[in-house]
């Protein structure tokens, strides 16, 4: 028996801290609800886990950018609809017009109809969403993924022939109105193509934005295998390392009390 050196308290000692360790770590992850408290528990683990959390962050920027851009294109709906309820107006006052029982001052009468709905359609086009134009020959190319990688809505030009020929005829006389007639029949079928380009950014956006929330979900299940304590296993390790406390506890107060005995063979 020696007293100079303690081995017996070091190695309880040492044991003791390794133990100490282990319960303070299991302590981390089950209050923090993460595997990964330091970049030592998983290097590599905690950079796939970062790239992740960055994917997954950009995946929702991109998701509320086809949202918007959802939200856009039913506006521009909006209007279509009500200017083709107008086109569809004026074609029945072109009809009208042309009534040989009516007079030129009845003729009047509808052609002021018709200036006003024509005035609709015109005001319409100049119509903003967050100061961004409705209706221009402007592509709009939107953010659909994390990449950066876009899709190109085609802009919806009101300000074509069509639409001008139409909104700039008058029913005031039969040989008007014949002319009106045929220009708002134009700019009805070039409504019905403008309604459908509009349905089509609709549908490709809405597919986007359902592909984008399955794509968020699976990589966020992904980071979560990498980066989450798994809460069963870490209540184990913790009950374990709290056994170990204590039994070195225990032994270091043992191994302590043993350079006692030395003093008995002093006596």
């Amino acid at each position: 028996m020696v007293i100079g050196s303690d081995i017996s308290a070091s190695v309880s000692s040492t044991h003791l801290q390794r133990s100490q360790d282990l319960l303070g770590r299991s302590l981390s992850r089950l209050s923090s609800g993460s595997r990964i408290i330091n970049p030592a528990d998983d290097a590599a683990g905690m950079a796939v886990s970062a790239r992740l959390e960055a994917q997954v962050q950009r995946l929702t920027s991109a998701k509320s950018n086809v949202g918007n851009a959802v939200s856009f294109t039913q506006t521009q709906d909006g209007y279509l609809k009500r200017i083709g309820s107008a086109l569809n107006r004026m074609g029945e006052l072109s009809m009208l017009a042309q009534d040989v029982t009516k007079t030129d001052a009845d003729r009047g009468l509808y052609d002021a109809e018709f200036q006003e709905l024509s005035a609709f359609i015109t005001t319409a086009a100049t119509k903003e969403f967050n100061g961004v134009p409705l209706f221009s020959t402007t592509d709009l190319d939107v953010t659909i993924d994390s990449e950066g990688g876009t899709f190109t809505m085609a802009g919806i030009n009101l300000g074509d022939a069509a639409y001008t020929t139409a909104t700039g005829a008058n029913v005031g006389t039969i040989a008007e109105a014949k002319s009106a007639l045929l220009a708002v029949n134009a700019a009805i079928n070039k409504l019905s193509q403008d309604r459908a380009v509009v349905g089509s950014h609709q549908a490709r956006l809405n597919y986007t934005a359902e592909q984008l929330s399955v794509n968020r979900e699976n990589l966020t299940a992904a980071n979560s295998r990498i980066e989450d304590a798994d809460v069963a296993e870490e209540s184990t390790n913790l009950a374990r390392a709290n056994v170990l406390m204590q039994s070195g506890v225990a032994m270091l107060a043992q191994a302590n009390s043993m350079q006692q005995n030395v003093l008995k063979l002093l006596q």
